[in-house]
């Protein structure tokens, strides 16, 4: 055997040694988490399943490539950035929790995924409290508000139900002045359902407040996040 020749099925050989040790390492973290393949992308990965990963993260500011399909480091960096930033794993790979906080499939075949609130109940009274707590504000603005009342409900400091947070005594001005039994608009209810769907403008905050009418003292104290119309939202 000629060295070319020689040297040509060594680099094939290390070619299919890759390719298996890709394969078992793929099949492992699967039967690890109990999900089909269509439920698990990480650095590498293509297809459609991370066109949708890349185009979520665009459009909620996590991303900033092009939507390609394809697995590489700026999906990876914005995966981590979205995980840190919704009290997530952060190890880059969009397995099921990382998916359902997308509001992407699982592919789960096991247990529900913890903290799933997409029944219309829940979506119909979110949007009542975003339409009396929110209405006029920006679209982004609106989904803030619903993702406040969501993250609230992981908070040990709060009840731990939609329902319970948003009908808590004194929590929200639209339940004490009925505004909230007013029929939400077709914004308010896609809003809902976008927060639902794990879309958190506001970064993990549990209060918002409007600067120009807020009284209490101590809401002042809360640490500033962000500002989105004319509401600002803290920790």
């Amino acid at each position: 055997m000629s060295k070319k020749k020689y040297l040509s099925s060594i680099i094939a050989l290390a070619l299919c040694l890759v390719l298996c040790l890709t394969t078992v390492y793929r099949e492992t973290i699967l039967d690890f988490y109990g999900f089909s393949k269509a439920a698990l992308s990480y650095y590498g990965s293509r297809g459609q399943e991370v066109i949708d990963i890349q185009s979520k993260l665009y459009n909620w500011g996590y991303y900033k490539d092009i939507v390609d399909g394809i697995y590489g480091y700026n999906t990876y960096k914005a995966v981590t950035y979205f995980q840190s930033k919704n009290g997530l794993s952060v190890d880059g790979i969009a397995g099921p929790q990382t998916l359902a906080a997308l509001g992407l499939p699982t592919g789960e075949t096991t247990a529900s995924t913890k903290n799933n609130y997409s029944n219309s109940g829940d979506t119909y009274l979110l949007a009542r409290l975003i339409h009396g707590e929110a209405r006029g504000e920006p679209y982004t603005g609106k989904v803030a508000v619903g993702a406040v009342i969501l993250n609230r409900t992981r908070d040990g400091r709060f009840p731990k139900t939609i329902a319970g947070v948003i009908y808590e005594p004194g929590a929200f001005d639209a339940v004490y002045d009925g505004q909230i039994n007013l029929e939400p608009d077709k914004e308010s209810v896609k809003a809902a359902a976008d927060a639902l769907n794990g879309w958190d403008p506001t970064y993990g905050c549990v209060f918002y407040w409007n600067p120009a009418t807020a009284t209490s003292k101590w809401i002042w104290s809360r640490k500033i996040v962000t500002e989105i119309g004319k509401h600002v939202f803290g920790v």
